[in-house]
């Protein structure tokens, strides 16, 4: 007997895929987030890295050389793909894509709140369309749509025992996590004729040519959201807690640079080592980052 054409074992075989398709994008893109991701236990690893994926497809679209109208229509048509996988009337043209696979099914299994995808499609296209920031309020609205959300739908994952503080701490990590990534990446950005940092802000410094004062004034900012976001660990289980340490760890721990050298992030792109990744992810594990 054969059971080649057994439709249950072709869609469990497909789902494979599409999970292994997807953990291979987090494992060659995201550089910081696999540290943490990789001490979650199997199911949960495998749904993050489908979040990831599908968060990295949409980042793709912003980052890339479209015209703004073609870029547009491709955030538009992801939008329509989660649409279908919150209904479950899922698109023809995305029941073979693996990262529609792969979320479908995690989303079976975890209580993830897809609707959140829509909230970061709206922070890359204020990317598309050049959007700057007043005031650093202004910025956490931004922050909160590319980051925030992703926190909310990392809980959905990770679970809690308590969503609504979890959802509040998920919510301020991640954008501690966004104003490090603005920090890190001004030079990258500037090329890219990008402007993230407060309109006030720069004014202020910029009239003493002060970008010391300008990063340390951002990244004073960043800590706040950190010591509120890493209020989350104990509301999480302990593996769970550790991927979430680990990962703001090292976010934390690139801040740490930034601020003892300021001028660094006009010069280089400032990462911490493969050592100092692997050491913050073995203090996780342990219960050592807070």
């Amino acid at each position: 007997m054969t059971l080649h054409n057994d439709p249950v074992i072709e869609a469990a075989t497909d789902t494979r895929a599409a999970y292994r398709y997807c953990q291979e994008v987090t494992r060659n893109e995201a550089k910081n987030f696999s540290y943490g991701i990789r001490l979650l236990p199997g199911p949960k690893k495998r749904a993050m890295s489908a979040i990831y994926a599908l968060a990295r497809r949409v980042d793709d679209i912003g980052d890339g050389d479209l015209p703004a109208e073609r870029k547009k229509e491709q955030l538009a048509r992801v939008s329509t793909m989660v649409n279908g996988l919150i209904s479950g009337d899922i698109p023809a043209a995305d029941k073979a894509d693996p990262v529609c696979i792969a979320l479908a099914d995690a989303a079976r299994r975890f209580p993830i709140p897809l609707d959140a995808f829509h909230e970061l499609i709206a922070g890359v296209t204020m990317d598309v369309e050049g959007a700057e920031y007043k005031t650093f309020d202004d910025l956490l609205v931004y922050c909160r749509c590319v980051a925030g959300s992703i926190g909310r739908l990392s809980l959905g994952v990770f679970g809690c025992t308590d969503f609504e503080r979890g959802n509040e701490y998920a919510d301020a990590l991640g954008l501690a996590l966004q104003v490090t990534n603005i920090l890190r990446d001004i030079r990258e950005d500037a090329e890219m004729d990008r402007r993230y940092l407060p309109a006030e802000d720069v004014k202020e410094f910029r009239l003493d040519g002060d970008i010391e004062g300008l990063v340390g004034l951002e990244a004073g900012r960043a800590r706040v959201l950190y010591d509120e976001g890493f209020r989350l660990l104990p509301l999480l289980d302990r593996r769970s807690r550790a991927c979430v340490g680990t990962m703001a760890g090292i976010y934390r721990g690139l801040l740490d640079i930034i601020e003892a050298e300021p001028r660094a992030v006009l010069l280089r792109r400032v990462s911490l080592t493969s050592g100092q990744k692997s050491r913050l992810a073995l203090a996780g594990l342990l219960g050592r980052l807070g």
